[in-house]
């Protein structure tokens, strides 16, 4: 067992990079590709935030009937599933040249994603109690890690090789994750003769556990507080004093601090989390993310921002290894597929919303401001949590 869990987090931990790096690689260049190579010239920029958007509210709908699948005929299926369908839309992609046919490969790409909460489902299922949030805080750091290097490799392949080759780039580095996950990965025996439930029932099911609901919706916070700066952060660094010529290096330096912090110090809440709670983490996971944002307000220069914002992230880095080991404890085993996957819902279509609403704040008050809202509403979760005594619920039966 000792060598089983250990060896399956470093498989998924693999796969996850593979997949997140897949997925960041495209990401950048998505409004470039619209405009040269599909002839999107008017609206652009409506186009590109249909198309980041749409796949995200595809994969908020469909997640819970993954999750569903997963509970009924394990998490492994469903990596495999995922990382071959999606190997596919990526090659597929190479061959498109209208943009309403690629507005529709979004859509599958959200329709059929759902690698990562399975992976931290199996490894939140097949690790020993005591190890589970060592074992999610580094998980937290696969997708950091990918995050940081998709952009840097999408930059690199799609000046080497073209935007249209970038996608078949990305299809064999998500097939790698795949594979991975066909060959390595290894689920305990699994029971597949209990019935399958409906989603409704899920929905029904986590409606009644009110822990489990406070925590999806923290989860969505979360991830809101996260995506409602992404419009926002280079134009930021710009009003910070940036050139135009090196906006984008620098405004790239920012982007990844918070990144590296996660690397950093993911891990490090996980081992903590074990020994003081992972409601005290996620408590100072979301008053340090809060704080952070609020400081946002009074930097002065671009170099000052990148270094809060990788202080911030140190901080903030605790909130979704504490979120994921605080689900596992509120939850049963048999309920861990489909929770993991409404948790993914509940961060996808904070995804989707973040940025738009941003971009609208970013139009209608100083930027500074964002930052400052965006604080106090994490701030507010923080106390919220803090009087609702969640260390206390989670001694109460699973389901409860």
């Amino acid at each position: 067992m000792e060598f089983s869990w250990k060896r399956n987090l470093i498989v998924l931990w693999i796969g996850v990079f593979f997949c997140s790096t897949a997925y960041s690689i495209s990401i950048p260049f998505i409004p470039l590709f619209l405009n040269t190579e599909l002839g999107v010239e008017r609206h652009l920029e409506t186009w590109s935030g249909i198309a980041f958007g749409i796949t995200f509210l595809a994969s908020a709908l469909i997640s819970p009937y993954w999750g569903s699948l997963a509970d009924k005929y394990g998490r492994k299926p469903m990596l495999m599933r995922s990382g071959f369908s999606l190997a596919a839309l990526y090659f597929l992609t190479y061959f498109i040249h209208d943009p309403y046919l690629f507005l529709i490969l979004r859509i599958f790409q959200g329709l059929l994603a759902g690698y990562v909460p399975a992976a931290i489902a199996m490894v939140a299922t097949n690790t020993p109690e005591e190890k589970t949030g060592y074992a999610l805080g580094i998980m937290a750091t696969s997708g950091a890690t990918g995050g940081i290097m998709g952009p840097l490799i999408g930059g690199i392949v799609s000046h080497s090789i073209g935007y249209r080759e970038s996608f078949i780039f990305s299809g064999f580095v998500v097939l790698v994750a795949a594979l991975i996950a066909t060959f390595f990965a290894h689920e305990k025996n699994f029971n597949r003769s209990a019935p399958r439930s409906s989603v409704r029932e899920d929905l029904k099911h986590a409606m009644e556990n009110r822990t489990f609901l406070t925590l999806l919706i923290l989860a969505g916070l979360a991830t809101f507080s996260v995506m409602i700066l992404e419009p926002l952060l280079t134009v930021y660094v710009l009003q910070l004093g940036a050139s135009r010529s090196e906006a984008s290096l620098q405004s790239g330096i920012v982007f990844s601090a918070v990144g590296i912090a996660t690397l950093i110090a993911a891990p490090q809440w996980g081992k903590i989390g074990s020994r003081i709670g992972f409601s005290k983490v996620l408590f100072i996971g979301l008053l340090g993310g809060g704080i952070g944002n609020c400081l946002q307000f009074f930097v002065g220069h671009f170099a000052e921002f990148g270094a809060l914002r990788f202080i911030y992230g140190l901080f903030f880095a605790g909130v979704y290894p504490a979120v994921n080991a605080m689900i596992v404890k509120v939850t049963e085993p048999s309920f861990r597929g489909r929770a993991f996957s409404l948790n993914q819902s509940a961060t996808q279509f904070a995804t989707m919303l973040g940025p738009v609403i941003g971009g609208v704040l970013g139009g209608i008050i100083p930027i500074r401001w964002v930052f400052v809202l965006n604080g106090v509403l994490l701030l507010t979760a923080a106390f919220l949590l803090r009087k609702q005594h969640m260390e206390e619920k989670l001694h109460a039966p699973s389901g409860t």
